[in-house]
């Protein structure tokens, strides 16, 4: 019997080495070898998408659940370019991924230049790591250098293009490396010491918490230093949930860049200790060179300096244990502090915020919709969002009790990865309640992944936010004194569309018709799917002259 290895049989030992559970993609002729392979593995279990963005999202969704690289497969050309948005979608949002992609025989090809594109150099901006395997030998080294950065500060994406001739060569033998975490670094102790001078001398600080802090044993630590120190916290919309949101300290999520109400307390805020933020999330905040205001930054790495953010002093290293290393050194000289102004500022925003939560116009409004979610899920229930004028709405009224259970895009905030980031949760969390929240476009883009939660036989809820039209841009169009135009269109019927993919339809009139087919859904198993009409009418006076009123009227 001949003991010789298959090149695709080394890829798929080197991949159950590192831990890989699960792999999504769609084949294609080009990887029939790493297919057959994944069949044979007794670890891995291959989803097979009906679209390469559906398997990009989800794999993305694991990275950034797990902290392990999540892996997808597509084939060359077409395949491999329909990876693009989620190579994009996992970089900016720091998600650790693996595509594997296919291509034609590298050493000798009947074909020409069929299908052919050069991935690995289209892939080369919005990955950490791209190479082409070009012998079998080369393919343990290049997955074991592949997790590390993916996984390494700041995770993102990596790509391997295995060409359809390597695939099928043979090796004598099987060696693997082993797998070595590195160990996080530890932050510099005279930076450590400038920070705490700062605090102490600070009469109204405030902590920032951004995505960097969504690690391992951060929310702990987190939530130890707010608890000891007594500092109040806001949070980026990445943030969210870190620390529990109903903390008497917690003052709101900066949803918008600037002007919000949440801002009257940034804006008096004399340091702000920014934990785990970097600018490719959207600005929580803009700093002014003219404002007598200290930033401190704690991260991972140091920051990147632009017109809007250049912070005073860096503590780089590993976040939790630079948060617990501050919490030692303040604890024994931690003062007082002076925290009737924010909480006033807190009790402001909570007044602005529950204005029409409570409304039972039909359609419904968004500020309602939040309140049902929130006080129809239980404490550890998850909401996935896709991108759309709703985002804002659930950033900025959603009350994320505990780490991971509002997820969301504020990177690439690209539409269409709500349900398939949604199916993705619901696979590694089956005895949880999950809500995919979708706008009417943007559940368009990937609709066809109904047919693989059907085909998983995942308990997962849809609703489809339908205003017949792209909301946020009409919203932006508005603000912007633009007429209304190029946004409108006609969609399906939604719950017809869910019956042909086996799925429960719901389409109610009214809120409390609402709340029922929320709660049946809550309690049903297979895809529940609510059509649900949106009033978005209030956006432009609420989001863009009153709150622009209000910050004016406190400047004067």
């Amino acid at each position: 019997m001949d003991s010789k290895l298959k090149a695709s049989d080394v890829f798929v030992k080197a991949l159950e080495h590192e831990g890989v559970e699960y792999i999504f993609g769609l084949p294609g002729e080009e990887n029939l070898d790493i297919l057959e392979s994944i069949r044979k593995s007794k670890q891995i279990k291959f989803i097979l998408t009906r679209h390469e963005q559906g398997a990009g999202f989800m794999a993305a969704t694991y990275g950034r659940l797990t902290g392990k690289p999540g892996v997808c497969l597509s084939t060359l050309g077409p395949g491999a370019t329909n990876l693009m948005t989620p190579a994009a979608y996992a970089q900016l949002g720091a998600m650790p991924m693996l595509m594997i992609t296919g291509q034609k025989p590298i050493k000798k090809s009947k074909q020409g230049k069929f299908q052919i594109i050069d991935v690995v150099e289209m892939m080369q901006p919005l990955t950490k790591y791209t190479k082409q395997v070009t012998h079998a030998n080369h393919i343990p080294s290049m997955i074991r250098e592949a997790f590390r950065l993916s996984q390494e500060e700041r995770p993102g994406a990596v790509h391997i293009e295995l060409p359809e001739d390597i695939a099928q060569e043979e090796l004598d033998e099987l060696k693997l490396f082993k797998v070595v975490d590195d160990r996080k670094p530890i932050p510099d102790q005279k930076a450590i010491e400038q920070a705490v001078t700062l605090i102490k001398t600070a009469s109204k600080p405030l902590v920032l918490i951004g995505a960097g802090a969504n690690r391992n044993r951060t929310s702990k630590a987190l939530t130890d230093f707010v608890d000891t120190i007594g500092i109040p916290f806001f949070n980026t919309q990445m943030g969210k949930g870190i620390i529990d949101e109903r903390h008497e300290l917690y003052l709101g999520t900066a949803a918008l860049s600037n002007d919000d109400f949440l801002h009257e307390a940034v804006n008096k805020a004399d340091l702000i200790l920014n934990i785990g933020h970097d600018t490719i999330e959207k600005p929580p905040f803009i700093m002014e060179a003219e404002r007598d205001q200290k930033v401190i930054h704690v991260n991972y790495f140091a920051a990147e300096i632009d017109q809007l953010y250049f912070p005073h002093l860096n503590i780089i290293g590993d976040i939790a244990t630079s948060v617990n290393q501050l919490t030692e050194a303040l604890k024994p000289i931690a003062k007082s502090w002076d925290n009737s102004f924010f909480l006033r500022v807190k009790d402001n925003v909570c007044k602005h915020l529950t204005t029409y939560e409570d409304d039972n116009r039909f359609p419904i409004l968004p500020q309602r919709l939040v309140k049902i979610v929130r006080d129809t899920l239980p404490k550890d229930g998850i909401v996935t969002l896709d991108n759309g004028m709703y985002k804002l709405w659930f950033a900025r009224n959603y009350k994320a009790y505990m780490q991971n259970t509002l997820i969301l895009d504020n990177a690439l905030a690209t539409m269409g990865a709500g349900l398939p980031s949604a199916m993705m949760v619901k696979e590694l969390y089956p005895d949880k309640k999950v809500i995919s929240i979708n706008g009417d476009g943007g559940f368009m883009m990937n609709a066809q992944e109904l047919e693989t939660a059907s085909r998983l036989q995942l308990d997962l809820i849809v609703i489809i936010l339908n205003d017949n039209g792209y909301g946020m841009i009409e919203w932006k169009q508005e603000d912007e004194g633009f007429p209304k135009y190029g946004l409108e269109y006609t969609n399906p019927d939604f719950v017809k569309l869910a019956e042909s993919f086996g799925a429960v339809g719901y389409k109610p009139d009214s809120v409390d018709a609402f709340k029922t087919a929320l709660d049946n859904a809550l309690h049903s198993k297979g895809i529940q799917l609510i059509d649900l009409a949106i009033d978005y009418s209030l956006n432009h006076e609420i989001l863009n002259v009153l709150i622009k009123e209000f910050s004016e009227k406190l400047k004067s």
